[in-house]
This record gives C-alpha cells, sequence and structure tokens, in this order.
C-alpha cells in the first residue's frame, strides 16, 4: 500500500503492525502465567496458556485490529486541535488470531447472571503499571462475547504473515484478547482476568478514556462531569483511507493522463464485510466504484478490503482524491463526522489532497 501502513499485503507482517501500549511491554513466563475467570460464575477458574490450548477447541479468526485513535492526525489537521497521540492512517492491522473462543471457557465456568443483556465481561492485565491506572482494564458487553458468530477468542496465536507462532511480546504473548469489530482498547493484551460483572470495566481506559465526547467539551477540565455520561467505544465505524498516493505528492499521470490510486476501507462492526469503495476527483459531487483488490471474497466480515482505482486527473492543477467506503449493513461513510476532543472513530473521507500533477 503506502509508507503510512508499512505494507502492501492483505495480511500484516508482525514489523509492520501499530503498537499502541499505555506502559511498558512486559516479558512473561508462559508455563508460570495463569489466566483466572470470576465474577459471577457457577465456577471461578485459573487456567494456563496450555490448558486454554489443549482443553478447549481451538478457533481462526481474521479481522482487522484498529486504534480507536486510527486517523486522528487527519481530525486534528481538518477540524482543530484533539488530545491524543497523532496517528495517522496506519493504527490499523489485519491478521489471522487462534485460540479458544471466549464463550467456551466462560460456558465451562458457568456465567451465573439472569439477563446477558445486561452483563459485561471485564479484561485485565495486571503485569505492568500503566500510565493512568494500576493496570489496563476494558470490557465488552456479556451478549457480544457468548454470541458464537462474535468470534471472540483469548487469542494464543497470530498466524499468516505472523508465522503461525505464538504471540510475540508487543502483540500480547501468552494470551491477548481478540475482539473482531470492535476498538483495539478493548483487546487486552497480557491478559490475567476475565470477570463476568454487572457493570463496566472500572479502569480508566473505559471510563475515562477512549470515548466520543460532545463537541462543547474542549479540555481535560470540561471532560470530568462528561466522562460517567458517555458510553466507551465499541464498534468502529465503517471507514476507507486513500493511501496511494498521500496528501502533498507527486503524481506523474499516464500518457492517458490517469493514475492509480489504492486504500483500504473496514466495515461497521460487525457489518462488514466491505461491499463497495467509491472515489472522487471533484469533491465528492461525481464517484466512480473502486476494484476491491483483495479482501471481498474470502477475508471475511471482520478484515478490511484492498481496493485500487485508476483515476483521470488535470495536469498543473493541484488535485485532491477523496474515498468512501459502503459495508454488508449499509452504513456508509460520511463526508466528515463531528470533533470530539480525543479524536476518536475518525471517518471522513479518505483524503489524499494538495497533489501536484504533472
Amino acid at each position: 500500500m503506502a509508507d503510512c501502513l508499512g505494507h502492501d499485503s492483505f495480511y500484516t507482517e508482525n514489523k509492520d503492525g501499530y503498537d499502541r501500549n499505555h506502559g511498558p511491554i512486559p516479558h512473561l513466563d508462559g508455563e508460570k502465567h495463569r489466566v483466572r475467570v470470576d465474577g459471577l460464575v457457577h465456577t471461578p477458574l485459573e487456567l494456563s496458556p496450555a490448558e486454554l490450548r489443549r482443553d478447549f477447541p481451538q478457533h481462526d479468526v481474521s479481522c482487522a485490529l484498529q486504534c480507536a485513535g486510527n486517523r486522528r492526525h487527519t481530525m486534528r489537521t481538518l477540524l482543530k486541535e484533539v488530545d491524543g497521540l497523532d496517528w495517522g492512517d496506519g493504527a490499523v492491522m489485519n491478521c489471522r488470531w487462534k485460540g479458544p473462543r471466549l464463550r467456551d471457557v466462560l460456558d465451562r465456568a458457568g456465567v451465573a447472571v439472569p439477563k446477558r443483556g445486561e452483563a459485561h465481561v471485564a479484561f485485565a492485565c495486571h503485569a505492568t503499571p500503566c500510565q493512568d491506572d494500576e493496570y489496563y482494564g476494558g470490557s465488552i458487553e456479556l451478549e457480544r462475547a457468548m454470541r458464537e458468530d462474535g468470534e471472540v477468542i483469548l487469542a494464543l496465536e497470530a498466524s499468516t504473515k505472523m508465522n503461525g507462532k505464538t504471540l510475540p511480546p508487543n502483540r500480547g504473548f501468552p494470551v491477548r484478547v481478540i475482539a473482531p469489530g470492535i476498538a483495539g482498547a478493548r483487546a487486552v493484551k497480557w491478559l490475567d482476568r476475565v470477570t463476568v460483572q454487572l457493570e463496566e470495566s472500572p479502569n480508566f481506559y473505559q471510563q475515562r478514556d477512549y470515548k466520543v465526547l460532545p463537541p462543547e467539551v474542549t479540555d481535560r477540565e470540561k471532560a470530568k462531569k462528561w466522562w460517567a455520561r458517555v458510553p466507551a467505544v465499541q464498534d468502529m465505524p465503517v471507514n476507507s483511507v486513500v493511501a496511494v498516493p498521500q496528501s502533498g505528492a507527486t503524481v506523474t499521470l499516464s500518457a492517458r493522463g490517469t493514475t492509480v490510486v489504492k486504500g483500504y476501507a473496514l466495515p461497521h462492526g460487525a457489518d462488514g464485510p466491505v461491499q463497495r469503495v467509491e472515489v472522487s476527483v471533484d469533491g465528492g459531487k461525481t464517484w466512480a466504484d473502486a476494484e476491491i483488490v483483495d479482501g471481498k471474497e474470502g477475508g471475511g466480515r471482520w478484515c478490511w478490503v484492498l481496493w485500487a482505482a485508476t483515476v483521470r486527473l488535470q495536469r498543473g492543477a493541484t488535485g485532491r482524491i477523496v474515498s468512501r467506503a459502503t459495508d454488508a449493513g449499509g452504513n456508509l461513510q460520511c463526508a466528515c463526522p463531528g470533533w470530539n476532543l480525543r479524536g476518536v472513530t475518525y471517518n471522513g473521507y479518505g483524503e489524499a489532497r494538495d497533489l501536484r500533477v504533472v
């Protein structure tokens, strides 16, 4: 694709995947590591990685994993300043993961809540200190975790371009949550506790971060009264990115006055796969279909698709190319979402602007 992605294949190499950690990377002993399953269950469990691999069916899932702040730089530059790391368009990775389904583990423990739609599953890692809390934690709805087609797993391996080996330390060895379609903030690395409970995780990163605050919240002081009133980000929105050419590039046209545009697109939450990507060279007045070159058929509902289109530009002009995606759920990428202080879930049109066309 482009330098902002670091790779041009459907599955991401380990060295090219984005890393977001809120503390130092721990190097754990897989043989001594245990994952405790507790809370509202009939039989609390303590499971080693070996037991998770041996005692439960192993499930492969391919999915895109992205930071909630993917494309934050675009929100910052096109709208106004935000509070957060300056992620470009590449805080995303598309991989195959393998491990037991979370639902199978919870079935073994015996979920003890009368209404699953009102409960949550909290994940925690106590192995490393964090910037803003004593441990890292997050949670998802229990109902999502227990859905067979939700494909939430406790990942022990990352395969294909990650070579089917155990997770490397920076990816969460020895156990990591993978919750397809949900923001990467909930994909807790170095997992050591799974708790069924009636409320969300109390952790800082669930309660006071990774939320779409209303536009009137313009600083951290104003945010204080809103954190408890705004839901945590879960499903990520439909999105697309123009990766080639990048903004500010010089585009050399063919003899026919055309150039090839490439990018990726992502579905909303569980509404994949992406069914259509369109591009425009006139600011969205007219659109032409791009070709989905990888991922639409064999990638599955959780993956990105890679797309390409040939467009005609005018030599000597300053060019601008935008893209938009539509997924199987009918979600259409918007021109420009509202601004929020943390700069999360940005999904305005993919864009390459200020192109020098020669």
